[in-house]
């Protein structure tokens, strides 16, 4: 009788500290101050996107710039960074010895914690949830893209190549309307009701209803994940010198084309362009196209500041804590919202003078509290409480 000696091939737990990338973190970590400003304009004017439509002074220039470098410009980051980070968590599976069966199910398993995870999120505390969107996107990923080859997965390039394409034609079009435009009708944005609720429970049920066609909304940019999963073949944040000139085109492209195409939208957002309904509603569609390349852009340059950092020193070192308890971080934001914001608790952006400047210090001082929060849990080696609880739920009792 024979014995099998061979060993038993088994799925591993999370990523250690030691194996895990810099800049991959302090992308995360930094892009999370992106979309804290983003979603608190959205909170404070309960709207989509959130702007004052008749700016004075000084929100003049912060409406400037928030459709310039914020707005539309920051989850196309994370975007690229779940595909990213899709593609590292089944390498290591692979390398610990797990059967590709075994990764897909832990794959699988985290996915759809994270839908689960969307749903309490929006049900509770913000509307405007992309957890149940990764998690739908990363089933997605993990079943059809995952273990195919370069041929296909080269696929991507020419579909970011069509969205050039797609940018410079409809940026062509704008220039065109504005020039031969004249009227005063201000950006497009949509009413959230939840965002206006009078109490806590109707807040709750506007976003029950507000939730899935948000998430319906946002799942294409799997386009932009599979961008991040073709980068993460490649370990182009990983082996950055190796990539330096790779990064560099990619960030001068990327934020170059998210920078001229938001630019009519924020002129017209600060009051210093006046056009007719059409070309504000083409304008804004501009502005969402382009938005979309500000993902690897803003990934590629700081995966250049990353390579520079050759001694990480405290800021960078913090960043990054916080880049490793990012799903810690996104949830309290929204928390703070929710106590700070909302007309049924706080209300501060209503009362402290300016809607807008008020909101951006608020956006600033919650993701500072949390930068700060994230460096005491990395100097006593804790996980953020989010992290311990998707690992706990993906891995079993072993993390």
């Amino acid at each position: 009788m024979s014995v099998d000696t061979a060993p038993r091939r088994t799925s591993r737990g999370p990523v250690l500290r030691a194996e895990r990338a810099l800049a991959p973190d302090l992308t995360r970590g930094a892009m999370l101050l992106i979309i804290a400003l983003a979603n608190v304009a959205g909170v404070v004017f309960a709207g989509e996107p959130g702007l004052d439509a008749t700016p004075a002074g000084i929100d003049r220039g912060l409406n400037f710039l928030l459709f310039e470098l914020v707005h539309a410009r920051g989850y196309p980051v994370f975007a690229v960074m779940f595909g990213y980070g899709l593609v590292q968590l089944a390498r290591r599976q692979d390398a610990a010895g797990a059967t590709p069966r075994q990764v897909r199910a832990v794959l699988l398993r985290r996915n759809l914690w994270l839908v689960a995870f969307g749903f309490a999120h929006a049900a509770l505390l913000y509307y405007g949830d992309f957890l149940g969107a990764y998690g739908i996107v990363g089933v997605v990923m993990a079943v059809v893209l995952l273990r195919r080859g370069d041929k296909l997965h080269r696929i991507v390039l020419v579909l970011w190549a069509l969205m050039a394409a797609e940018f410079l034609i409809l940026g062509a079009i704008v220039a065109s309307a504005i020039a031969g435009s004249d009227g005063s009708a201000p950006l497009p944005a949509g009413h959230v009701d939840s965002l206006a609720a009078s109490d806590y429970l109707a807040s709750v049920a506007d976003r029950l209803g507000e939730w899935p066609m948000h998430t319906l909304t946002v799942v294409p940019f799997i386009v932009i994940a599979w961008l991040g999963m073709w980068a993460a073949r490649r370990r182009v944040l990983e082996e950055l010198a190796r990539h330096r000139t790779l990064l560099r085109w990619t960030a001068t492209l990327g934020l170059g084309i998210a920078v001229a195409g938001g630019l009519p939208a924020a002129l017209l957002s600060a009051g210093w362009l006046h056009v007719d309904k059409p070309t504000a509603s083409l304008i804004l569609m501009l502005h969402g196209v382009s938005g979309m390349f500000a993902g690897p852009g803003y990934a590629a340059l700081f995966g250049l500041l990353a390579l520079r950092a050759t001694r990480p020193g405290p800021i960078v070192g913090a960043l990054s804590a916080l880049g490793r308890r990012s799903l810690s971080g996104y949830l309290f934001q929204s928390v703070a919202w929710l106590l700070l914001l909302a007309p049924f608790t706080l209300a501060l952006g209503q009362r402290l003078g300016s809607p807008t400047v008020t909101g951006v210090l608020i956006a600033v001082s919650t993701w500072l509290a949390t930068v700060l929060i994230a460096s005491l849990l990395d100097k006593r080696g804790q996980a953020g409480p989010a992290e311990i609880v998707l690992r706990r739920l993906t891995y079993g009792r072993r993390t």
